[in-house]
């Protein structure tokens, strides 16, 4: 778990690169779940987030 937060401090791919992944995934889940209206109307945006974020990182320094 340091190692992670070593790679989001120190602005490494591997970390932040996960990070971009799992904000896309939760974009996705709240998308699809039907129960709370406020998580559908935020899945747009976590979604739209966790792309731009996972194409900027990905030039980061391995």
């Amino acid at each position: 778990m340091t190692r992670f937060f070593n790679g989001l401090l120190h602005l490494r791919r591997g970390a932040w690169e996960m990070l971009a992944s799992v904000l896309i995934a939760m974009g996705v889940v709240m998308l699809m779940q039907p129960f709370a209206l406020v998580l559908y109307s935020w899945s747009f945006v976590i979604t739209l987030l966790g792309t731009v974020m996972f194409i900027i990182v990905s030039h980061f320094p391995e």
